[in-house]
């Protein structure tokens, strides 16, 4: 499983890295596409829409169970991957690359720095 340095995790198996302007780039870890098996389906959200942590912005649908996708930050989504509407499998072949969610333009105090590093995310799933 692959848990990149450089990003940031939640407790929902997001990962977040700052994107410029303000913005971060959202996607679901290594970890949670390897749980979700093989992904059929994402709902995602229209950009303009605002979201807060914690709170749910779409769903991932896999051939074993669909996953609520859950804000790691409060913002407003600005941007969303429409490569992986069209081809959901993308967040199993590259999680941490072409399999992107949305970008976010934060609002509020919060950071990245504020989620969990790499060794703490690692920590959690393999508890």
């Amino acid at each position: 499983m692959s848990t990149p340095e450089e990003l940031r995790y939640t407790e929902e198996h997001e990962w977040v890295v700052a994107s410029g302007d303000g913005a971060v780039r959202v996607g679901i870890t290594d970890y949670a596409q390897e749980q979700l098996g093989d992904v059929v389906f994402v709902d995602l959200p229209e950009p303009g829409l605002a979201v807060t942590a914690g709170e749910s912005f779409g769903e991932v649908e896999s051939t074993k169970s669909v996953s609520e996708l859950f804000a790691p930050l409060d913002g407003e989504v600005v941007a969303v991957n429409d490569a992986v509407a069209d081809s959901p499998e993308l967040i199993n072949s590259d999680p941490y690359g072409e399999g992107w969610l949305i970008e976010l333009k934060l609002t509020g105090s919060a950071t990245p720095d504020s989620l969990l590093d790499a060794e703490a995310y690692q920590r959690l799933t393999q508890a």
